[in-house]
């Protein structure tokens, strides 16, 4: 029985199990699922911070109509904490240091006019002055204690520098999934070698490659021919230390399509094989009892691309409790009819518009194996079975792969 969309993705979802963690250096975790939260180690900023370069006075003394300080020390950033002596004058700061004690205000050069008397240092204040300006207050962006990051956030530049900031120098992730590629078919020849005119270039587990690597995922791949025993062998082989196979053909109906039955004698448990779907449609979704859940997409590229960011991907989030982005929608920028009980993923180039809209622009499309035509695409755009016809103006949710 094929299985609509919505059956199919819930079933595979039903799958997922926690692939545990690991506790890796915060240099290496960019890229990485956190699992734990990060807290704050102390008030942030730690101290009354100085935002502009200029002087550090006492604001009584403005309000009381003085406006000509003379200098008593520089307070640079990362020296200890100097203290005003006699409130009549000021002390020069640079942005990043601590504020001195006895004073509360900080005027930027740009405000003032430098001058000399008998070798003492002081300026003229020309502007206005707020009480307390130019001042990052001590806790006023997070207490002590503070959850600044969350468990289940995707590591990256920000929070590498956040772990920095709190002194987190080992940091608890998700364990990454052992995930192995397999291209299928006898027609498949290495990159490198000049293909005859009946064979064509491994190029699909190419591209899983590359979408694991955005995941920050590295796996590995074999190329398995169109011979049953063989077959049989080479996945025999793989059945131990692996969480994940994603193979690329041999799902159909063709003579030569082995995949299925070979994965069932070996022990795999069918979840479903076909979905109501264009493309991707001979999709085949299975698990081992103590072994890997096997994604078998069709060989077709567009198809096993479609499915890998449809079905995969989120299965590898839930699996290392990534926080997953909320759904994103773009609007059909022209009018399309599809009027197969399918439901359709549409490849679509998006473009913002300055009001915040989304619009989501068909691309030329030669249907599931016109590689060439996800070049000029963002993402995949889903059109309901229940529909037919699709307005121009009509939102529905996309499916990111750029």
């Amino acid at each position: 029985m094929m299985l609509t969309v919505a059956a199919a993705f819930k079933a595979v979802m039903q799958t997922v199990r926690d692939l545990g963690t690991e506790t890796v250096p915060f240099e290496t975790a960019t890229g990485r699922i956190l699992r734990e939260p990060v807290l704050a180690d102390r008030p942030f900023p730690p101290f009354d911070r100085v935002t502009m370069d200029g002087i550090a006075v006492s604001y009584d003394s403005f309000a009381r109509g003085q406006h000509i300080f003379g200098v008593e020390d520089i307070q640079a950033a990362g020296t200890p904490q100097l203290q005003l002596s006699n409130t009549a004058n000021c002390i020069e700061v640079m942005t990043g240091a601590i504020l001195p004690e006895m004073t509360d205000t900080v005027i930027p050069y740009e405000h003032l006019t430098p001058s000399e008397h008998e070798g003492f240092r002081r300026f003229t204040v020309h502007k206005s002055v707020k009480y307390g300006q130019n001042i990052h207050r001590k806790g006023s962006d997070t207490d002590i204690g503070a959850e600044l990051i969350k468990p289940g956030t995707l590591i990256g530049p920000a929070e590498a520098g956040v772990l920095a900031t709190v002194g987190k120098t080992r940091v608890r992730v998700s364990k990454q999934p052992r995930v192995v590629l397999i291209a299928t078919g006898d027609e498949l020849v290495p990159v490198h070698a000049t293909p005859e005119v009946h064979q064509v270039r491994m190029s699909n587990v190419y591209s899983m490659l590359a979408s694991l690597e955005h995941m920050g995922i590295k796996a590995s791949y074999v190329h398995l021919k169109d011979e049953e025993e063989e077959m049989r062998a080479q996945l025999q082989a793989m059945l131990q230390d692996t969480d994940i196979w994603i193979s690329s053909g041999a799902v159909s109906a063709g003579r030569f399509d082995y995949l299925p039955e070979v994965l069932q004698q070996l022990g795999m448990q069918q979840v479903f094989h076909k979905v109501q779907q264009r493309p991707g449609k001979p999709f085949l979704f299975g698990t081992f009892e103590n072994g890997p859940v096997v994604f078998a997409l069709p060989g077709n590229p567009v198809s096993g691309f479609m499915c890998f960011y449809r079905y995969v991907q989120p299965w590898i989030q839930a699996a290392t409790a990534a926080v997953v982005k909320e759904p994103e929608y773009a609007e059909l920028a022209q009018k399309v009819i599809f009027d197969a009980e399918l439901e359709y993923y549409l490849p679509v180039k998006l473009h913002s518009q300055p009001d915040g809209r989304v619009i989501a622009t068909p691309q030329p499309y030669q249907g599931s194996g016109d590689l060439g035509s996800l070049l000029k695409a963002d993402a995949f755009l889903t059109l309901p079975l229940e529909e037919n016809v699709f307005e121009k103006g009509s939102c529905y949710q996309v499916w990111r792969f750029r």
